[in-house]
């Protein structure tokens, strides 16, 4: 058989992807510090963790990805936020835990790589990690045409931080009586949107401003997740608390319920807020029972702080001044 077929013949172009990180390299070279020992390029990052300064010094990891997100930022042919929606979700996952962010790596796959597309959603990545003081250390590219359609792609991103053993947050100090102080989200963040597109987008199109909302679906959909750590990490060292959840995929009660030992419970007060127009938009254009939509979306709380009754002034004082809404929205029993 004559006949030759190279890797760029079956749909993969190496060059191509070698092409696009290049151009990313001082983006991503942006996020280090001196703890970063070597720049991106071998098959390992490489972080020093001597400068901290902890006794009992623990790593506390993350993984996770942004869902059918993807589908909007697709569909509306906007790539610039997801990265940034990656980001600040794995913050947040391992910051309730009163862990520091250090490290952050990525997972980027396609079906047919267009560089342009991949430079605004990992650069976006890129960005949201120097922002943040998190160094971007390394990540993966795939592309696999056999896998996914050519306009399609996936990311995931792990995230490592680290905390002084005895300030860890578990929840294990968490008692009856204790407060839920609700931190304002700022639309989805990165949970529900394959109901959100399953009921929006039958009746809209992304470039639409359906009444009550002062911009675009694409607009609101394509928010980017909230970055909570700057206020946990304020909010810690002046007020005690017992407990923070992350409210993403199974709504306040579920993620909240994460924290507590056998025996204890919630009883929450869902009119201490006012829902955002969003979240009653896809209620009643598409009939969703509201056990649905409590344990789907974050309804308008990103963040729960559970403190003792003493406490909750203060904190609901802290958490305005950083410029959040906030609400205490009820108890532990």
């Amino acid at each position: 058989m004559n006949k030759k077929t190279t890797y760029k013949d079956a749909g993969v172009d190496i060059a191509k992807a070698e092409s696009a990180l290049g151009s990313l390299k001082e983006r991503i070279a942006a996020s280090h510090g001196k703890e970063v020992l070597k720049g991106v390029g071998l098959f390992g990052g490489f972080f020093d963790l001597s400068g901290h300064g902890l006794e009992a010094p623990v790593l506390v990891s993350s993984t996770d990805g942004v869902g059918t997100k993807l589908k909007v930022a697709i569909l509306s042919h906007r790539h610039d936020t997801v990265g940034k929606d990656l980001v600040h979700h794995c913050i947040n996952d391992i910051a309730v835990c009163g862990a520091k962010p250090l490290f952050f790596l990525d997972y980027f796959a396609s079906g047919a790589l267009q560089p342009d597309v991949y430079t605004a959603v990992v650069g976006g990545l890129a960005d949201a990690c120097r922002d943040s003081g998190v160094a971007l250390v390394g990540g993966e590219t795939a592309e696999m045409p056999d896998f996914y359609s050519p306009d399609e792609y996936d990311m995931c991103g792990t995230i490592v931080g680290i905390v002084e053993k005895d300030a860890i947050i578990d929840g294990s100090k968490i008692a009856a009586g204790d407060r839920l102080i609700g931190v304002a989200s700022n639309g989805l963040h990165t949970n529900g949107y394959t109901l959100a597109r399953r009921v929006l987008l039958e009746d809209y199109m992304l470039d639409d401003q359906p009444e009550g909302l002062p911009h675009t679906l694409a607009d609101e959909l394509l928010r980017i997740h909230t970055n909570y750590y700057p206020l946990i990490s304020r909010v810690t060292v002046q007020a005690k608390v017992n407990g923070i959840s992350h409210i993403t995929g199974g709504g306040l009660e579920k993620n909240t319920m994460r924290l507590l030992a056998p025996g204890l419970g919630l009883e929450i007060d869902h009119q201490a807020w006012e829902v955002p127009t969003i979240f009653e938009l896809i209620e009643k254009r598409g009939g969703v029972p509201v056990e649905d939509m409590r344990q789907t979306f974050n309804l308008g709380i990103g963040l729960v702080f559970v403190v003792p009754p003493a406490e909750a002034a203060q904190t609901l004082s802290l958490v305005k001044q950083q410029g959040f809404g906030a609400w205490d929205i009820g108890t532990v029993v």
